[in-house]
């Protein structure tokens, strides 16, 4: 697993590769495997995308990235007969049986963002994210998110532009609702977002405000991570963002993204909390049960998430997958950076730390 340096003195510091590479992106972009797979210039207006069948897996007929976002019929499986609706533009490509799972989750999960105010009446409070919490509730978060998507921005995606010779076509998955998509559609790629969630103030029915002031808005589908509903090997890049660790399997989850990942293509985890000790994120899962039943009455733990990254755990994935992770360290601000020793002065766990895991995939 390699490590990019520590913060510089800019806001948001670069990723260097071990072996000698002067940065992450000049790596990337002359390693021989990206140099003898260079395509020719993209048009995003050829991207097409073939969906399958969530039901038996067979793959169903391409449909172009844009159409995906406009109001659309239904589609048939030919093999199964099962049926991919579409709902208020979202695509629903969760089965029955898998809705049923997900259930109860889906009900506590959205109790408690309501309660968190993660959602507002104001469509320039979705528009205005990452950058600005227009409610004021979850400022701090915001801030850690708008860091992470800033640094992703200006030291991954670009490389990963240029690799593609054009737009990308994005996996956002664990979208929420969709402002990552929104961004990365205003930068000019093609982003899809997925999620569990299709409410309208905090999933992807929220997705609404922005198709009004984006030139072309982005699809939605209901899906699992574990099930997607696209053929293999049609995206760029997949970002998990914050939220890998509700992943009930790491393995199955990143093999997902890897199979509709195109050769050289990334994948990125961010925002997900990570340990260094095993303990520690174990002391967290009871910290958060105990909250959740004296602040909602709520056990947290409907789904079996993986919750939290370790070095093991990421270690696992590397060898499991064939991959090499990058570890790129964004600078969160002082107060941020001193949580480590402030928590060991007061003798408390250790805190989480947010990352960024960036990974090739289907490199020779």
């Amino acid at each position: 697993m390699r490590s990019s340096p520590g913060p510089s003195a800019l806001p948001f510091a670069s990723a260097a590769f071990d072996h000698g590479a002067s940065s992450y992106g000049a790596a990337l972009a002359h390693s021989p495997f990206v140099e003898a797979q260079q395509p020719p210039r993209r048009d995003p207006a050829s991207l097409y995308l073939e969906l399958r069948c969530p039901i038996c897996r067979t793959d169903l007929r391409a449909v172009h990235h844009d159409s995906l976002a406009q109001p659309a019929s239904a589609i048939a499986c030919i093999r199964c007969g099962a049926v991919l609706p579409q709902q208020n533009r979202i695509w629903l490509a969760l089965p029955p049986e898998r809705q049923a799972y997900y259930q109860r989750f889906l009900h506590d999960y959205e109790l408690v963002r309501k309660a968190e105010g993660r959602g507002s009446d104001d469509a320039q409070f979705y528009r205005s994210l990452p950058f600005r919490d227009r409610t004021r509730r979850n400022s701090w978060q915001w801030s850690i998110r708008a860091r992470t998507y800033r640094y992703i921005e200006r030291k991954i995606l670009p490389v990963l532009r240029n690799v593609a010779c054009g737009p990308l076509a994005v996996l956002d998955l664990g979208a929420g609702n969709g402002w990552l998509s929104y961004q990365l559609a205003r930068l000019g790629h093609c982003p899809v977002a997925v999620d569990l969630q299709c409410n309208a103030f905090d999933g992807l029915g929220a997705a609404a405000h922005y198709d009004l002031v984006l030139l072309k808005a982005f699809p939605r589908f209901q899906a699992e991570f574990d099930r997607l509903p696209f053929a293999d090997a049609q995206f760029d890049c997949a970002i998990f963002n914050a939220s890998f660790h509700y992943s009930e399997s790491y393995d199955r989850t990143l093999g997902e993204a890897i199979r509709c990942l195109r050769p050289g293509g990334m994948v990125i985890i961010a925002d997900s909390p990570y340990y260094h000790r095993e303990a520690s994120g174990l002391q967290m899962l009871e910290e958060r049960r105990r909250t959740f039943r004296k602040s909602f009455g709520l056990d947290s733990n409907h789904l079996a998430s993986c919750e939290y990254l370790t070095r093991d755990r990421l270690l696992v994935l590397e060898a499991r997958h064939g991959l090499h992770w990058t570890h790129h360290r964004v600078w969160y601000g002082i107060n941020w950076a001193c949580r480590p020793l402030v928590a060991r002065l007061s003798g408390k766990r250790e805190p989480s730390k947010f990352r960024i895991y960036t990974a090739q995939v289907k490199s020779p």
